[in-house]
């Protein structure tokens, strides 16, 4: 029998001094070394290493010998699910093993987990499963509940009057909360994860801005989809794309994780848990007690109390029930994103088979002279070529404006899929393919891109003809992101393609930003009342107007009296017979009630069914009585 402790990888460990055999035990027959010692990451070797290295509180690993080896690794083979060596029964090496799914050797502890990527018998998922999901994180630390808490009280008391500055309010514990979680995990902040939280946060500030309710809805969904690839840091097209809605995967795993938490804190302290719960409760009596009396005895107290203080009856305990538990999931989720990741850039998609050279550029070179030809065109009608145009087609420069916009934000939308199909297909034989792959696709993104300014050009005419409305800044802004797309990819070509997911992911979300920041609602106001100041037989478009938001106010003030009063007779009901609180009342909502206190409208509403129809709404020129068939909702 050999006298050499068994081999092992890993960390240098002290060499225990050899011990004799006795003499009175028969001696096994000889084994062949390679049987006898296991190599260096075996099973046996790394249930060992894994609780030496594991194990609380155990002491320095001991030597086993070979025959002990061999006793471990026919325990492991048998699938017995533990492999204690039958010679020795000292606790070290009961230690040194641990069950299936209890990492380490501790049956006991449940949070004790390997570092690195998981590995089948860790209680980690195996398959391709394993290089997505991270091992599950250590115990909730308490200031992750504690903020946790945070985010569904505020929830449960600010959320349910509207949006505002409170949804900011709600979202600092929050993100509180996903940074104790990451930190106690050891993760670190990086650049990119900075920039996702800090648009994230400049997106929810959006509804203490504007009061439309179209764009705040855009700006929530794009902070939500910003802070999900905050949390998963994903830099591929699958990572960003997955990524922006991964944190759903996390609602169920993170409430499990904070239930745990709770439970394996209450357990041992709970004496500690009643004096604080005791403690609250006196707090609350006295503030409830002394608050009334000085209420009642001061009616500027009481005035001040009731505005910080939010109104919730008794009938909305239902609604308020349901945000803290909305508040509650999606903070946990938040946190447990934070701390375990889901790894979705590694959703791999493998790359098409490559095609020959005239196969793959031919059809792209054919396209690239139809844009060619097109674009001709369009340069001479830009110059001032529309008297051509209307000799040949019989319609004006609006009408043919509004023909054309619909089809070049297809033709655009289409070039980018095709430059995507065509980038998995392209041939990559060296140098020479490389050329040619940017000389084909950059110049058909240079015709996409005259395209592009072509249909902003086209709905520059449609709007002055007919005015703005919702949906044409809408599109108009879709179509200037999708050039910005363009400019991104030839840049890519050049630089190359490592971080064009996320400059993508970036332009849409700085897109939104600066779209909701512009205030649509008050650019649609002001384009109309301005071209009815210009072309006032043109007429404007009331029962379209007072259908906008307070955002509008500013600008239809400027109207002349019926068309602002009518114009304004709506959003005036709507704004002073309120009653929000400040947290859910927007700066455009606090604007428009201090022009509407100052000046309200005045006349009967009787007035105002002469001037709905006065002119044009997006198309429509009445011809006669009850006559719409040139009606055009775009």
């Amino acid at each position: 029998m050999s006298d050499q402790p068994l081999e092992k990888s890993g960390p240098q460990q002290p060499e225990p001094q050899p011990q004799p055999e006795p003499e009175a035990q028969p001696e096994p027959e000889a084994q062949p070394e390679s049987e006898a010692q296991p190599e260096p990451g075996s099973e046996p070797d790394r249930e060992e290493q894994s609780g030496a290295e594991l194990s609380p509180g155990a002491g320095p690993p001991r030597a086993t010998s070979a025959a002990q080896a061999d006793d471990t690794a026919a325990a492991v083979a048998a699938g017995t699910g533990s492999a204690l060596p039958a010679a020795t029964g000292s606790p070290e090496a009961a230690r040194t093993v641990g069950a299936p799914g209890t990492p380490g050797g501790s049956p006991g502890d449940p949070w004790q987990y390997a570092a690195g990527p998981p590995r089948p018998g860790n209680g980690a998922p195996d398959g391709p499963a394993a290089r997505l999901r991270p091992p599950a994180p250590p115990l909730i630390p308490s200031a992750v509940l504690w903020s946790v808490l945070a985010t569904a009280v505020l929830s449960a008391v600010l959320l349910g009057d509207g949006l505002g500055l409170n949804l900011l309010i709600v979202a600092v514990p929050a993100a509180l909360a996903a940074f104790f979680a990451a930190r106690s995990a050891g993760r670190r902040l990086r650049p990119w994860t900075a920039t996702w939280a800090v648009g994230g946060l400049a997106l929810l500030a959006v509804p203490a801005l504007r009061d439309a309710g179209w764009p705040t809805f855009l700006a929530v969904v794009s902070a939500f989809a910003l802070g999900s690839l905050t949390l998963h840091g994903s830099r591929t097209w699958p990572g960003v794309l997955v990524g922006s809605v991964g944190l759903f995967d996390s609602l169920v795993p993170g409430v499990i994780w904070g239930v745990r938490g709770i439970r394996a804190r209450a357990d041992g302290s709970r004496a500690r848990w009643g004096a604080a719960l005791r403690t609250a409760i006196v707090a609350l009596v006295l503030l409830v007690v002394f608050g009334t009396l000085f209420a009642s005895a001061d009616a500027a107290f009481a005035d001040l109390l009731g505005s910080l203080l939010p109104d919730a009856p008794v009938g909305e305990a239902p609604w308020r029930i349901l945000l803290f538990a909305l508040g509650l999931a999606g903070a946990l989720a938040a946190a447990y994103a934070a701390a375990a990741p889901v790894r979705w850039d590694g959703i791999t998609v493998r790359p098409g088979r490559p095609r020959g050279r005239v196969e793959w550029a031919l059809p792209l070179i054919v396209l690239d002279l139809l844009f060619a030809a097109f674009i001709a065109l369009q340069l001479v009608v830009l110059l001032g070529g529309y008297e051509k145009v209307r000799a040949e087609t019989g319609l004006d420069h609006a009408e043919y404006a509004r023909q054309g916009f619909w089809q070049l934000l297809w033709a655009t939308l289409l070039t980018l899929l095709v430059i995507a199909l065509a980038l998995r297909r392209a041939p990559r034989g060296g140098s020479r393919d490389r050329t040619l792959v940017r000389a084909v696709l950059g110049t058909l993104c240079v015709l996409t891109l005259v395209v592009v300014a072509s249909a902003l050009r086209r709905m520059d005419l449609y709007v002055d003809e007919y005015g703005l409305t919702r949906l044409r800044i809408s599109v108009a802004a879709m179509e200037l992101w999708l050039g910005v797309v363009l400019v991104l990819i030839l840049a890519a070509g050049v630089f190359g393609a490592r971080f064009l997911p996320r400059a993508v992911a970036v332009s849409a979300a700085a897109g939104v930003l600066a779209f909701v920041l512009l205030s649509p609602d008050a650019l649609i106001a002001e384009q109309n009342v301005r071209r009815f100041e210009t072309r006032e037989p043109a007429g404007i478009d009331l029962d379209y107007l007072k259908d906008l938001s307070a955002d509008a106010v500013p600008a239809l003030d400027r109207l002349p009296e019926p068309q602002r009063s009518c114009a304004l007779r709506v959003i005036q009901r709507e704004v002073l017979d309120s009653g929000t609180p400040w947290y859910a009342t927007s700066l455009g909502e606090a604007r428009a009630r201090e022009i509407l206190e100052k000046r309200p409208v005045r006349g009967e509403r009787r007035t105002c069914y002469t001037l709905g129809r006065d002119g044009t709404r997006g198309g429509y020129e009445p011809h006669g009585e009850g006559d719409d068939d040139g009606y055009d909702p775009y």
